[in-house]
């Protein structure tokens, strides 16, 4: 039997170059979330699939990797529906674990709880450019915190992080879920079908103005509200600054719009500016939906323009706890899109920083004994000085060996030979 060379579909094999890279941005990551007062924890990487499938996921729900039903549970020939013969499902997320895990260890957690959480997750999803059926989340939750003192943590934490793996000059993209419902009040959309018209508001990067307007008439909503939903985003098209774009908002569509979530969204601009260490920008932008329909209040998203979309994001979800506990515990979280990132990062060449040197030891495969002993001596001294030594034997094709050992990051060789 011969075995299949090819990866899963979907999922993908990872070169050392790669690797060097990911252990690098995960060491960034862990250090710079510690130094906020983040703490790591794990979840299982299955979970009930009733905690999976409990409407909390919007779409990803539909793309679950479930789990059979194992021994004498599994049992074909009376199973009449898909619950008969699944019991766990992998999970798509990080958040829906996290919810689980502080209702049952809540009484041994502290008041306000700020968690994180770096691990694999799963999704049935289409394979794209640095999208993947199997990745890595990076995710950081502040839960039992209701101010917004939650979302600057979670912007401040993040842009800082970023700014020390070398990104410079993006966005965080912000809004506010009970805006969008301020906005589509104003238009005279029914209170029950908010969430169909924020699904077609979502695609307005990818279908613009004119096809969001197409399909939410095809959907059978009323031209005019649709005319008046829009021309609220073309009044506000241009404007980035979080109080300049309220103050305009609040002129269009006056008491629909309360002065407790602009003093709010201004309180978080206001302070993210005045602390901020990384070079970034953040941005109103009113026509940010997010599409998990667990969000509650503020969400927000990372906008770097090599990648040309979104690279990470997060909002506050303080009804998404209840579901296991009944009751209602403030959260709030921000996800970085860990996947798109080390792809940016390999596309353009990035070199690790520091002052480590890698060193690669060629080893003539007729050395004697005793300079084969000196020369592993010898590399342990390097490694002494915190560089990175390579201890092989030399190959018959010595230029391609280094070319290769060059991709990996070595910069240095020294030869061992016989004579």
């Amino acid at each position: 039997m011969s075995l299949k060379k090819k990866p899963v579909n979907g999922m993908k094999d990872v070169l050392p170059r790669e690797m060097e890279i990911r252990d690098y941005v995960t060491g960034i990551i862990k250090d710079t979330y510690r130094s906020f007062g983040f703490t790591p924890i794990e979840t299982p990487c299955m979970e009930d699939i009733g905690n999976l499938t409990g409407k909390l996921g919007g779409d990803n729900e539909k793309l679950i990797f479930k789990i059979l039903k194992r021994g004498e549970k599994l049992d074909l020939s009376s199973a009449e529906k898909e619950e008969d013969v699944v019991d766990y499902g992998m999970r798509y997320d990080l958040t829906v674990p996290l919810c689980r895990f502080y209702s049952n260890n809540a009484n041994d957690l502290p008041t306000p709880f700020k968690a994180l959480q770096i691990g694999s997750v799963w999704r049935a999803d289409r394979p794209q450019r640095g999208r993947y059926r199997q990745f890595t989340q990076c995710d950081i939750d502040i839960l039992g915190e209701p101010t917004n003192l939650a979302e600057t943590e979670l912007i401040l934490a993040t842009t800082t992080t970023l700014g020390r793996i070398g990104f410079k000059n993006f966005e965080i993209r912000i809004n506010e879920r009970k805006i969008l419902k301020a906005m589509a009040a104003y238009a005279g959309f029914p209170e029950d079908s908010y969430e169909s018209v924020f699904i077609s508001l979502d695609k307005m990067d990818k279908i613009g103005v004119s096809g969001v307007s197409e399909e939410l008439i095809n959907n059978g909503y009323d031209a005019d509200s649709v005319k008046k939903y829009l021309s609220l985003y073309e009044e506000l098209s241009g404007i980035k600054n979080v109080d300049e774009g309220l103050d305009k908002l609040k002129g269009l569509i006056g008491d629909n719009l309360s002065e407790e979530i602009i003093d709010n969204m201004k309180e978080i601009a206001q302070t993210v500016e005045a602390a901020k260490e990384a070079d970034f920008e953040l941005v109103f932008d009113p026509t940010l939906v997010r599409g998990m329909s667990y969000y509650t209040g503020t969400i927000f998203e990372v906008s770097i323009p090599e990648f040309g979309g979104s690279c990470g994001g997060g909002g506050r979800y303080d009804e998404m706890v209840s579901r296991f506990t009944g009751q209602n515990v403030p959260a709030c979280g921000f996800s970085i899109g860990f996947e798109r990132i080390i792809l940016l990062l390999l596309e353009s060449d990035y070199k690790i920083p520091g002052d480590r040197k890698k060193i690669a030891y060629l080893l003539d495969k007729k050395l004697p004994k005793e300079k084969v002993s000196e020369a592993v001596k010898e590399a342990a001294e390097e490694r002494k000085k915190g560089n990175t030594v390579l201890t092989v034997r030399m190959n018959k094709n010595k230029k391609f060996q280094k070319e290769q050992l060059a991709n990996e990051g070595y910069t240095e060789f020294k030869e061992f030979f016989a004579d």
